[in-house]
């Protein structure tokens, strides 16, 4: 394949934080309470690099941008429909199933850390709202574990759909959109060769 024919569609930035979430999210997930400090820290990566995308969703390179992965409801279900029929019009950037994906994982994932870190100061009286619990206000500790614990389940649900939807579009448009997360190249549409 020349170099003529490929197009940089996933910059440095996105790739690196696609990489790094996923490392810190599977630490977090692994480490869970048998090693708290791992734990934590795995947490507050995860929530500054959600800080740092959705800066990058405005201010990013424009397939980083939310602005051109934004569809409506109806393109998301015709894409779907599509999908499970095979015949899914091939996106550069990310498809709307993918678009909701990213939404989704997002929401989760900052649901997830946000309880984890209000779950720590609660329990255990450390992390950075620390401050705003007392041992008598344990009683927020349970029930912040229970969303703390469903959201990372969610999660990681999400992120079984996810590879599932990059394997079925892979094979679809017969290309590796993994690889294309690691080289951040993907092959331009014959329209769109010079």
């Amino acid at each position: 394949m020349t170099e003529s024919a490929q197009i940089r569609v996933w910059d440095p930035l996105i790739r690196f934080f696609h990489w790094a979430l996923v490392s810190a999210f599977t630490i977090a997930y692994i480490t869970e309470d048998n090693y708290l400090t791992i734990h934590s820290w795995a947490g507050y990566l995860i929530i500054l690099l959600l800080c740092i995308r959705f800066v990058w969703g405005f201010t990013g390179t424009p397939y980083a941008r939310f602005s051109n992965f934004s569809y409506s409801p109806r393109e998301i279900i015709q894409f779907i429909k599509d999908t499970l029929g095979l015949k899914a019009k091939r996106y550069l950037g990310h498809n709307p199933a993918g678009a909701v994906m990213i939404f989704l994982l997002m929401f989760s994932l900052f649901i997830t850390t946000l309880s984890g870190i209000l779950l720590l100061g609660a329990e255990e009286q450390a992390g950075p709202v620390a401050a705003w619990f007392t041992q008598a206000e344990s009683i927020w500790a349970d029930p912040l574990e229970q969303v703390h614990e469903f959201f990372a389940n969610f999660t990681l649900a999400l992120i079984f759909i996810h590879l599932a939807g990059v394997l079925i579009e892979s094979f679809i448009h017969k290309e590796n959109l993994a690889s294309a997360m690691i080289t951040g190249l993907k092959t331009k549409e014959p329209e769109e060769q010079s």
